[in-house]
């Protein structure tokens, strides 16, 4: 025969601290801004994916494996963050460290020697990441600032 638990089992989850907090980090994504933030790493991360492809390094694996796997990673959190904001607000300091990243790692992936056209691409793609991604971080603290 099973124990029954002499606690009541409480889900924090629905506490209305925590649900306040929640709507409120999911009004703040859901603003003008919010949105065009969200967008904006989205389509970054679409581009950092394919511009092995769109610049014409697709011969330098590493670097383009880096990107693909990268800018699919930050595309999927972009979009979580836009539809999901009040729960996974805290994965939004992932996205100015993959824009870091992005700027250096054709300096650090070997074959070392990348072309200027795979550099510009890379560090143009990774500072517009990382102001997403720290407009991002500062969108949710406003937030928590405002309430």
């Amino acid at each position: 025969m099973a124990e029954r638990p002499t606690h009541p089992t409480y889900d924090m989850g629905q506490h209305p601290d925590i649900a306040a907090l929640r709507a409120r980090y999911d009004l703040a994504a859901q603003s003008r801004s919010g949105q065009s933030v969200s967008g904006l790493a989205f389509l970054s991360g679409l581009y950092l994916a394919i511009s092995p492809w769109v610049v014409g390094f697709f011969g330098r694996t590493t670097l383009t494996v880096n990107n693909l796997v990268t800018g699919i990673a930050l595309a999927l959190l972009a979009a979580g963050i836009s539809s999901a904001y009040g729960r996974i607000h805290g994965l939004a300091w992932v996205v100015p460290i993959i824009g870091i990243w992005t700027i250096i790692a054709p300096w650090v992936l070997p074959p070392h020697g990348a072309s200027v056209g795979m550099i510009i691409s890379n560090v143009v793609t990774g500072a517009v990441i990382t102001a997403c991604g720290l407009a991002t971080v500062t969108l949710g603290t406003m937030s928590t600032h405002r309430g």
